[in-house]
């Protein structure tokens, strides 16, 4: 499956537009991750336990995109966008859209 942020693939051509596609990710905080999230944010640095947070919200929504584009037939998924989110109090939603394409 070709996914790319662009509305075009290059060397490609789009043949049909199969369609939105959208996959989600919530995932709960974690009351250590927040202590030493708020530590690093008083003496600097970066904070891992929140990149790995983001990096697995990243990779189920776009998992489960693909997944709705492979049913649907697509080749490729284009104009994809990731969003980061906060619900409620401590909750991260990680969303991927894009268009599920034909390719010629």
């Amino acid at each position: 499956m070709i996914i790319t942020t662009t509305h075009t693939v290059p060397n490609r051509e789009v043949d049909q537009v199969l369609g939105l596609v959208a996959g989600e990710a919530v995932f709960g905080a974690n009351v250590f991750r927040d202590i030493f999230a708020s530590v690093r944010d008083i003496v600097g640095g970066r904070s891992g336990g929140y990149q790995k947070v983001f990096l697995a919200g990243r990779e189920a929504a776009t998992a489960d995109m693909i997944e709705e584009a492979k049913a649907m037939g697509a080749d490729a998924i284009i104009g994809v966008d990731l969003d980061y989110e906060t619900v409620g109090k401590s909750m991260l939603m990680v969303s991927a859209n894009g268009t599920a394409v034909k390719l010629r």
